[in-house]
């Protein structure tokens, strides 16, 4: 990733990274069993209600199901598809002034928040080398999700926040 774009003249990155890209498009994998569930419902339902509206006439029948479809196949598929697109858009960087995220599915955007304004950092592993990092700066709250090698970003949070407290209590 070229950061120059989004970098002041004067500003260095200190560590940039992205997430791994089968971790972040699987990072809502519950949502997905729970919207296939949904789909064999609603398409069962589906089935059933084809069968009542041939017998009864009445076309409401096959109709009335196919919100609980269309959900369904939102929750199982679309929303993988989704995420898995709009991976190629996300990137991190920590730079001397700010934590910068590049993300978006169709447009990127930039989020950049000031180094001075960090206060927490957690570090939630996925694995021994991947992991979700949240950060929060005042009323904001940002996750850094499915990480490689978070060990070396959370580090560096670390002497940032310790620094913002020094500097607060002085």
């Amino acid at each position: 990733m070229d950061w120059h774009d989004w970098l002041n003249d004067d500003e260095t990155l200190h560590w940039q990274g992205r997430p791994a890209r089968r971790c972040f498009t699987f990072r809502h994998w519950q949502k997905a069993l729970f919207g296939s569930v949904i789909l064999v419902v609603g398409l069962w339902w589906l089935y059933a209600g084809v069968g009542v509206m041939q017998e009864r006439q009445q076309w409401w029948w096959g109709v009335l199901p196919l919100p609980a479809v269309i959900l369904g196949v939102w929750l199982s598929a679309g929303q993988l598809l989704t995420a898995r697109l709009e991976w190629r858009q996300v990137f991190y960087a920590l730079s001397d002034t700010r934590l910068l995220v590049q993300c978006g599915l169709w447009r990127p955007r930039l989020i950049a928040i000031p180094r001075s304004e960090l206060s927490y950092a957690r570090l939630m592993y996925c694995s021994e080398l991947l992991g979700h990092v949240y950060v929060e700066a005042g009323p904001r709250r940002l996750t850094l999700c499915c990480v490689e090698q978070p060990q070396q970003v959370i580090a560096l949070l670390e002497t940032v926040i310790n620094a913002n407290h020094r500097d607060a209590r002085d």
